[in-house]
């Protein structure tokens, strides 16, 4: 696409920029009609209802890290299908979900805005503050450290129940990870494990490296009152001053550390 439009110029250039975003609208809808088609959102609802049955407060807002490049990806746009279709579920105005992703183009968060949707202004690192509302953060297949930031953000068991997760499995990182490694590099992901209820999306073939590894994680506030104390003392942010492999952007990276015309959101 980008391609084509440089051989034009003027109108015809704006127009087919224009044309190109209301390709990707139209490509989001099939992805989201192809979810509730092939069954997938339908067999997902049962993981994605599982916290609301344990909440007296239902979910205020949302937040997406880390979605990708919808314009050109195919995965990334099924995943935002899929977000469409957790707001709808759960009530969520498409208002009150702010997104970032320091790879969005100027179109990809021109259509976020067509959509009614928020872009965040700058690189948060994940570190969000729940600030007392019941949130849903969005954040599939995202670097181990993002997750670790948002718990440290919000470590106080009022603040974690008042949280969902969905992204990657929490139970899949301790599986796959040296122990030692897991406590060194993510503590707050370690130390969150006992409080945690994880719920898996299902498999389908369809969608294999679309939501492998992805989870609906809650935290009851009974599970999270029977950690010990000084767990919860220890308050140190997460430095990652001997991870060799980070997998996030950080705040200081410079040109990518805004999000596109965020301020317009």
């Amino acid at each position: 696409m980008a391609a084509m439009g440089g051989r034009r110029r003027g109108r015809g250039r704006a127009a087919e920029e224009g044309a190109d975003g209301a390709a990707v609208l139209r490509r989001l809808r099939a992805a989201r009609d192809d979810l509730l088609s092939s069954g997938f959102w339908a067999a997902s609802a049962g993981a994605v209802r599982a916290p609301l049955g344990r909440s007296a407060e239902p979910p205020a807002r949302c937040v997406c890290y880390g979605l990708g490049r919808f314009g050109a990806c195919p995965a990334a746009r099924y995943q935002l299908a899929f977000l469409l279709l957790l707001l709808e579920e759960l009530r969520v105005p498409p208002g009150h979900c702010s997104l970032f992703d320091p790879a969005f183009s100027p179109r990809e968060a021109d259509v976020l805005r067509q959509l009614g949707m928020r872009l965040l202004p700058e690189n948060e690192e994940g570190k969000h503050d729940v600030e007392g509302s019941a949130t849903v953060f969005y954040m599939v297949h995202c670097g181990k450290a993002l997750y670790n930031n948002l718990l440290w953000r919000n470590w106080s068991a009022e603040a974690l129940s008042k949280m969902v997760i969905i992204g990657n499995s929490f139970r899949g990182m301790e599986e796959r990870l040296l122990s030692r490694v897991l406590e060194r590099d993510y503590s707050y992901i370690a130390k969150v494990l006992k409080g945690t209820e994880e719920a898996a999306l299902p498999a389908h073939p369809r969608y294999l490296d679309t939501f492998n590894d992805t989870s609906v994680h809650w935290f009851p506030l009974q599970k999270l009152q029977e950690i010990s104390p000084e767990v919860w003392d220890f308050l140190e942010e997460p430095m990652y001053q001997d991870c060799e492999d980070l997998e996030i952007i950080r705040r200081e990276d410079g040109a990518e550390r805004r999000c596109p015309d965020a301020t317009k959101a």
